[in-house]
């Protein structure tokens, strides 16, 4: 059964990689959805996939790439209906 889940992202983690970090752990896992920058510094993707895949993106969520200063991952329920493929948008 498939689960959407809407992250935001704080810290360090625009200007670093940190989009194209997540979408490359999102194909990895075969989820679908999007990354995107936020105009207050944090960066929020929306993620459609198993309880598993959600669980294994969100920590690397909490990882992210070399350069990024993760301060904390916060995630809410969303409707599920992810465009196919993950994208950044």
């Amino acid at each position: 059964m498939a689960a959407c889940r809407r992250y935001f992202i704080r810290g360090r983690v625009q200007g670093v990689g940190f989009r194209y970090f997540v979408q490359k752990e999102a194909v990895r896992l075969g989820l679908r959805g999007w990354v995107r920058n936020l105009d207050d510094g944090r960066v929020e993707a929306l993620a459609e996939g198993s309880s598993a895949q959600l669980a294994e993106l969100e920590g690397a969520l909490h990882r992210g790439p070399r350069w990024a200063e993760v301060r904390g991952v916060d995630w809410e329920e969303a409707p599920a209906g992810a465009p196919v493929g993950f994208s950044i948008v």
